[in-house]
């Protein structure tokens, strides 16, 4: 079974990381860099180094703990705790009663004496989560912060337990249904299953008795927008969305002022948000809910995380992602039949990833087809001796074509800063696909080999697309989870990413 849960980090930035005994994956990063073994063991050495410095990062994160206090685990771990602490109703209105669950777990087929062995009665059958219920956060114990992928605490990499908690209906709820108006947004761009989100969502309400649920159209633009109305939402109209790329209520980024998307959810009655979106949502999201507690409003705030590139933190697999992945394939593939076709041939793809190599990186691997692949984890050269263009050179000489896949985050330092940011505050990147295409060409050209370059750019079509099965079943999971924590108790389950997260985690039956 898989369930949600949800916990906070002092880490502010994405780890990548890859298995040390991945030859493929050590083939692809060892020519994006070019290196020879001795400086191999420099970059190893420099890794070293940066563990260390985020080891002491960490240690100011966290209250300045001192390692050598025999009690400093406990220390942190209450300082974890802390940090976590998700607000609850309670905090804003300390009168507020729970009410018994309106989510069914009764069993729907009759136990007789014929179908009974081995089926629960009723009143054995245990559905509810408590709210004590734990998981834990990480599961891998490194021996050393010289091991592939470690993430430790203190210079010793010493095992502390983290545990976050267990998403899934509880007994008791906070909203009665009847007295519940609950609206949805997207925001931020496109990511296939936003429709499988928006469907769970409103089918876990309806299961509770939720009936006013309202869609918000085009982002928090939809909350000051005169011109946009507000979409009556129901298990009849979000039936088949999950059929279709794209989100039922339309996507923008940016939006009026948080003051202002208060006062129109008080105009509206609207006293459950369900938030869809990335960092800058997310930002949006915690905005509301302070303002909404500055007003002593009784307005729960669920954030579901939505990220095409895979890189928030705590989470093994965002929404989207694996749909993205498999949709690259078919980008890489024309790549490299148009290399292979061609008199030196060179294919030159680029993928999604501001600042994260993921879809780059494993859309590499499962196509078996890419020769280097550029990400914004790892610094590379284009020129010199141990450049990308010199190993393309390579490549042309002993193969006879080459295909490579870039993130879009790669190679910034490499191409003209525009210092320009998007509605959402993101900055504008430069664009390292074009970049690279006109250097390979100007490179051959300038050591005399012919080179046919072709180049890709599927941004778009990767994430118009309707979500694959993996994808979907993780959506039912994402919408199911958000809705019980909102009408359980809190008051605001959205953080910007660097604070808080979600994590699809497997938990067995047992």
């Amino acid at each position: 079974m898989e369930t949600l849960s949800h916990a906070i980090t002092p880490s502010s930035s994405p780890k990548f990381t890859l298995p040390r005994n991945d030859n493929v994956s050590r083939r692809l990063l060892r020519y994006r860099h070019g290196f020879s073994s001795l400086n191999l063991r420099t970059l190893r050495s420099q890794r070293r180094s940066r563990v260390f410095s985020k080891v002491e990062c960490s240690q100011s994160s966290n209250n300045n703990i001192d390692f050598s206090d025999p009690d400093w685990k406990s220390k942190f771990q209450q300082d974890f705790e802390k940090r976590f602490n998700i607000p609850h109703i309670t905090d804003i209105f300390p009168d507020a009663h729970s009410f018994p669950s309106t989510f069914c777990l009764r069993m729907r087929t009759p136990v007789t004496e014929d179908f009974a062995e081995g089926y629960p009665s009723d009143e054995e059958w245990h559905g509810y989560i408590n709210n004590k219920d734990r998981v834990l956060l990480k599961v891998i114990h490194y021996s050393s912060p010289t091991s592939a992928g470690a993430e430790c605490i203190d210079p010793n990499c010493s095992w502390v337990e983290q545990w976050v908690h267990r998403a899934g209906p509880r007994e008791k709820i906070y909203f009665k249904p009847e007295e519940v108006k609950a609206a949805i947004v997207t925001c931020g761009g496109l990511c296939p299953g936003l429709n499988d989100v928006i469907r769970q969502i409103v089918i876990t309400l309806e299961i509770y008795g939720v009936k006013n649920i309202v869609g918000i159209p085009f982002g928090y633009r939809g909350f000051s927008d005169k011109d946009l109305s507000e979409m009556p939402l129901s298990r009849k109209v979000v039936q088949n969305i999950h059929l279709s790329g794209g989100s039922l209520l339309g996507v923008s980024r940016g939006g009026p002022p948080v003051s202002e998307i208060v006062t129109r959810m008080e105009e509206r009655g609207i006293n459950m948000l369900f938030v869809l979106g990335g960092n800058g949502t997310h930002a949006g999201a915690n905005a509301i809910h302070n303002e909404c507690r500055k007003r002593k409003l009784k307005v729960a705030v669920v954030g579901v995380p939505k990220t095409i590139d895979n890189d928030i933190l705590l989470m093994d697999k965002t929404f989207g992602f694996d749909t993205a992945v498999e949709e690259a394939q078919r980008a890489i593939n024309s790549a490299y039949i148009e290399a292979h076709s061609a008199y030196h041939g060179i294919g030159i793809v680029k993928l999604m990833g501001r600042s994260s190599g993921f879809i780059a990186m494993q859309s590499s691997l499962a196509s078996g087809q890419v020769d280097i692949c550029l990400i914004p984890e790892v610094p590379f050269h284009l020129h010199g001796p141990h450049g990308v263009l010199r190993h393309l050179k390579y490549l042309i000489e002993t193969k006879g074509s080459a295909v490579v896949c870039v993130a879009e985050g790669a190679g910034q330092n490499l191409v003209e800063k525009t210092n320009a940011t998007d509605a959402s505050g993101n900055i504008v990147l430069g664009d390292f696909g074009v970049h690279i295409q006109q250097e390979t060409k100007k490179y051959f050209k300038e050591i005399g080999i012919p080179a046919d370059v072709k180049y890709i750019d599927p941004t778009y079509m990767i994430r118009a697309c309707r979500a694959n099965a993996s994808d979907g079943i993780l959506c039912t999971v994402l919408g199911q989870n958000a809705l019980t924590r909102s009408l359980l108790k809190c008051s605001s389950m959205s953080r910007p990413w660097h604070i808080l997260a979600y994590r699809v985690v497997q938990v067995c039956p047992s």
